[in-house]
């Protein structure tokens, strides 16, 4: 199944079209608008803050769907059902259903001269015919890119979410702050609830604009929620949040990074919105479970001890700047080696001078994908950042992850950090299990 939609048009070249993915959603009996939505957009921090709102729904009792990407080893972790990757006789199953369906539509787009259905809009509806199946009671819905045209934007979603928006696949979404904002404000309906990450003024601005003409309610964090207290705590941090409607003190959470205590309070935001249209305080019970207990995988992630290896999916410079933050503040390292790969369409060398400043040295590798960068040419644009000493190269991810170790040992409280590509994350997991880090 995998196989044949790999041989579609491919995730980093979106069609910016809408109506193919109705067209199959519709014949298949509108499986898009058979569960509640919560959609989710912005730059950085999605996948995360759908993670916090899927757990808090299903912690309290809701049957969940989950849809994100990119996936770091599994294709199934895309679709997830009440909190557990969709089974592969179920997603097999499913497809087999969708199929003749999504044939159709391709011949009818091939008849008028348009590409067929692309990978991303071909999941975009299985995952929808996945909850539907199911059934769930409500779906969170990550963005797969952008938002005014990608093909999640076919649902109904009474509240839109937001992180942090910056500019990222310029090339695609356009090559300003502001047409980026545009593009993913599209995900608010009308009468809508909107809630949001704090914001760049312009990002701000285009975000209020967006939900006025829609006649939508909008929140931001640090201005309508406030986050205080923030304190490290033994496996994560905890913090307190005045929302919309409720006061949650002392609330821990099992994640590192302070762009994680932010991004819980967009997800509190967000489920006060959902369950009670923002007039009613979440229970506090309920929210602990939900936090104490939420994984957000590769994303400062712990993936070994002896030495430490910390992933993270930080793969464009605002994902870097809090990566490199998160590194001094949260892990007690004093010297940490960088292995860094990254795709050709990401700003490595922003992403390499927002990560200098935390880490002693970068070895630079191949992230696995046929999109991959050069780590000599990583390594060249390295050195403007990094003494022409502390840069080196090993192509091969396995042996820059192994030699990084070992230097993480040789060191007086050494560590390893693996960032750049999401990707690259995948194959450090994959390292980790097969030979046995500690």
């Amino acid at each position: 199944m995998h196989e044949e939609l790999a041989e579609r048009t491919g995730e980093k070249t979106p069609q910016p079209r809408l109506e193919p993915t109705r067209r199959v959603a519709d014949l298949l009996g509108d499986v898009h608008l058979a569960f509640d939505v919560i959609h989710v957009t912005g730059t950085n921090g999605k996948t995360s803050i759908s993670r916090m709102i899927e757990s808090i729904l299903r912690a309290y009792g809701l049957r969940t769907g989950l849809f994100t990407s990119p996936h770091l080893r599994s294709f199934n972790e895309r679709i997830c059902i009440g909190g557990e990757p969709i089974p592969d006789d179920v997603l097999v199953a499913n497809w087999l259903d969708i199929k003749p369906y999504v044939e159709l539509v391709d011949a009818e787009l091939v008849a008028k001269g348009e590409p067929r259905l692309t990978y991303f809009e071909c999941l975009t509806v299985l995952a929808f015919a996945c909850f539907a199946d199911a059934p769930v009671d409500v779906a969170v819905v990550e963005v797969g890119m952008g938002g005014e045209w990608d093909s999640t934007n076919i649902v109904e979603a009474d509240v839109a979410v937001f992180g942090p928006i910056d500019i990222d696949h310029a090339d695609k979404l356009g090559g300003t702050l502001d047409a980026i904002a545009k593009t993913k404000s599209g995900i608010i309906k009308p009468s809508s609830i909107v809630v949001s990450a704090p914001q760049q003024p312009l990002v701000e601005e285009i975000l209020r604009d967006a939900a006025e003409i829609t006649e939508s309610t909008i929140y931001f964090v640090d201005t309508d929620i406030v986050v205080s207290d923030r304190a490290m705590a033994v496996g994560g941090q905890v913090f307190s949040i005045k929302a919309v409607s409720g006061e949650y003190d002392d609330v821990f959470l099992s994640l590192f990074g302070d762009h994680q205590a932010q991004n819980a309070a967009v997800a509190i935001g967000a489920v006060e919105a959902f369950l009670g249209g923002g007039t009613q305080p979440l229970s506090v019970e309920v929210l602990a479970e939900a936090f104490a207990t939420v994984e957000s995988p590769g994303r400062l992630q712990r993936i070994a001890t002896e030495p430490p290896v910390i992933i993270d999916a930080a793969h464009n410079p605002h994902g870097a700047a809090a990566l490199a933050t998160a590194i001094g503040t949260y892990f007690d390292f004093d010297d940490v080696t960088l292995v860094f790969g990254a795709f050709d369409d990401k700003d490595a060398a922003q992403m390499l001078r927002a990560l200098a400043p935390a880490v002693a040295r970068v070895i630079l590798t191949t992230a696995p994908s046929d999109r991959a960068r050069s780590p000599f040419e990583l390594a060249e644009i390295a050195r403007d950042f990094f003494p022409s000493a502390d840069v080196s190269v090993d192509t091969e991810p396995i042996i820059a992850f192994e030699r990084a170790r070992v230097m993480a040992l040789a060191a007086d409280r050494g560590g390893v950090l693996i960032a750049g590509s999401i990707s690259l994350l995948g194959a450090a997991m994959t390292a980790a299990t097969e030979h046995g880090w500690s």
